[in-house]
């Protein structure tokens, strides 16, 4: 009827048409709208006045679709909705231990990460010290997200410090990734932010008489040729005191070394460490420097001679020493260097390792085994064994029933994997990279730039 009103009447401007046009719309609209509503109601309404008794069915126009979805999701979740059943807890079936004797009375400790607590589910109920990134990730989600893992490493170190302490472990080394990235060159910091968190860790392991060490790791060249890799050791070196002096540690919680490459000229590499730690390391640093011989380049012949003449403690690591023995036996290289420990205060530590099973090259035997079979037969009685497997707490558990150290919590133990690879988890280094220093120092520099994560 309109549209023919107007095609009656004489032609009128285009703006005139136009405003007819959207008048015709939204005249359109609104008729469809009404007569949608009336159908709706008349659908809604019909099967209700033939069963039931005839009710007033009230229509609220204003009312919001979204409103009414979400009473209708509500509705369908609680009918959908079941109980979850309990999950039964796991029953570990553990075998029995060979019983040894040992007049051994020192601490055993492992190295950075508990299975026990790593493993706990669901996943956000794990702890662990070593949450890290990479540098793209600090360039996203900025330095606060950054340091925030730091804190949530710490968090957790005082967790497991007091998880030890239930199992009677007081003895571990602490991870190299509590802090990510502190000691870059570019976007290093300070962990002035989570001093007083670091003394409560200090606190709790003075309380408990737990003794906390650390390793830097591979890439802490100090006698390397490169001024800048040197300076970048040095920087992890220094970080690693302050989180140390920070807890309020002793002179026991000792950073550990390697000699690091050789650089085809082992004398010239020995004569550069020398004189990075003399001149170089602060003294808070050097005091807890420690030096720790290798399957590759530096044997305990090598170091204990530096050692002895800077004064600085040497680490004997006896799977070290069967993959690169020295020319004295393991009993005489822990006494002389034992006789350094002595002198300086500090509380005696070596490590223990056994290759994995079946192991014959070396690359194969480099691998360490999930746990210890024994311990060593010139082991002094009275010194500190960090057990470096990959069982971590479940290898000082296995030593501990063995030899009827501690007693153990039945809760706490898990059975050993019965099929060990005889690889080595870490990088292969054979006909991809060259076996030597250098291309170790290589690496490391990719991992102080960021690119590569431990």
């Amino acid at each position: 009827m309109l549209f023919r009103l107007y095609l009656a009447r004489p032609l009128r401007s285009t703006v005139q048409i136009g405003l007819m046009a959207t008048t015709l719309r939204r005249s359109s609209r609104f008729v469809m709208r009404e007569t949608v509503q009336e159908t709706t109601v008349s659908a809604v309404a019909a099967p209700i006045s033939k069963g039931r008794k005839k009710r007033k069915l009230e229509v609220d126009e204003e009312e919001d679709s979204s409103e009414v979805d979400s009473k209708l999701d509500v509705q369908k979740d609680t009918k959908t909705r079941r109980k979850r059943l309990p999950k039964e807890p796991i029953v570990y079936v553990i075998p029995d231990v060979v019983k040894k004797e040992t007049t051994f009375k020192g601490r055993l400790g492992y190295a950075c990460l508990n299975t026990v607590l790593r493993n706990k589910r669901p996943a956000k109920d794990a702890v662990f010290c070593s949450r890290t990134c990479r540098l793209e990730s600090i360039k996203k989600n900025g330095m606060d997200w950054v340091k925030d893992l730091g804190r949530k490493n710490v968090e957790d170190l005082l967790t497991m410090i007091q998880w030890n302490e239930d199992n009677h472990i007081k003895f571990m080394r602490m991870s190299s990734e509590m802090f990510p990235f502190a000691s870059h060159g570019v976007h290093g910091y300070s962990l002035d932010y989570c001093a007083p968190l670091l003394a409560q860790v200090g606190e709790l392991a003075k309380k408990y008489g737990h003794r906390l060490t650390a390793h830097p790791g591979q890439f802490t060249q100090l006698g390397s040729p490169k001024p800048e890799v040197v300076a970048a050791s040095v920087r992890e070196l220094e970080y690693h005191c302050e989180m140390m002096d920070r807890m309020g540690l002793g002179v026991d919680s000792v950073m550990i070394v390697h000699g690091g490459g050789m650089y085809d000229d082992k004398p010239g590499t020995l004569e550069r460490i020398k004189k990075t730690v003399t001149e170089t390391l602060s003294a808070n640093v050097r005091a807890r420097l420690v030096l720790e011989n290798d399957e590759m380049c530096y044997n305990a012949d090598d170091l204990l001679p530096l050692c002895e003449e800077l004064d600085v403690p040497l680490v004997f690591d006896y799977h070290h020493d069967a993959l690169f023995p020295s020319s004295i036996p393991p009993s005489e290289i822990i006494k002389k260097a034992n006789a350094i420990w002595v002198r300086r205060g500090i509380k005696p530590k070596q490590h223990l390792s056994d290759p994995r099973p079946g192991a014959v090259t070396l690359m194969e035997r480099r691998a360490h085994a999930d746990r210890c079979e024994s311990l060593p037969a010139d082991l002094p009685d009275d010194m500190d064994l960090m057990i470096e497997a990959k069982d971590k707490e479940q290898a000082v558990f296995q030593l501990y029933r063995m030899y009827s150290l501690h007693p153990v919590n039945h809760d706490s133990l898990r059975p050993p994997n019965e099929h060990q690879t005889k690889e080595t988890k870490g990088r292969k280094s054979a006909k991809k990279r060259r076996k030597n220093a250098d291309a170790e120092e290589e690496l490391e520099e990719e991992e102080l730039d960021g690119t590569v994560d431990e």
